[in-house]
């Protein structure tokens, strides 16, 4: 290797990730801005129409959506602007929310085009709707696992469970083979 040359990336062990995620983690709110007009927060965030009409936010990506989860639904926004996109997912390691991976991306990437604002949301903002914006950062941004991650976390305490971290991994490297094939 010349040594001008950046060394290969690798997507990192699930291990290093757990370990990157737990460092030096502080109070963050209910809601935080983690990419510009990009928000992750709490299901008591996105059942607080004024506060979304308040910071702007013209689409709510609910990664805990169902009857069994956080039941909010386009109906529940019917009274707003608001356009809505649910993922039906357990915060659960067993759980594949990879195939929401690109659906999830396209609808932040539409709205951030259109000028709008996003909040993607879970129960408590910390594992399935983290995940799917780090996949959204990774897949539309073009960031690595760890770019995403650290991105986030300069914003927000971010804690995917070991199933998601495993599916960001295998998208990591899917990733990496493309951007080495282009």
């Amino acid at each position: 290797m010349k040594p001008e040359e950046e060394p290969e990336y690798q997507t990192p062990p699930t291990c290093d990730l757990l370990s990157l995620l737990l460092k030096n983690r502080r109070p963050t709110g209910a809601v935080n801005e983690v990419w510009p007009d990009l928000f992750i927060g709490d299901a008591a965030t996105a059942q607080n129409k004024s506060l979304l009409v308040n910071l702007g936010i013209t689409h709510v990506v609910n990664a805990a959506d169902g009857p069994q989860h956080i039941d909010t639904g386009p109906c529940f926004y019917k009274d707003t602007a608001i356009q809505y996109h649910g993922v039906e997912a357990p915060d659960c390691k067993d759980f594949d929310l990879s195939p929401f991976f690109n659906e999830t991306a396209d609808f932040i990437q539409q709205a951030l085009r259109q000028k709008g604002k996003v909040l993607v949301h879970c129960a408590r903002g910390i594992s399935r709707s983290a995940t799917l914006v780090l996949a959204f950062l990774m897949i539309k941004e073009r960031l690595t696992l760890i770019e995403a991650v650290e991105t986030v976390r300069r914003h927000r305490n971010i804690l995917p469970n070991v199933g998601f971290l495993s599916q960001l991994c295998h998208l990591d490297s899917s990733l990496a083979l493309q951007r080495k094939t282009t």
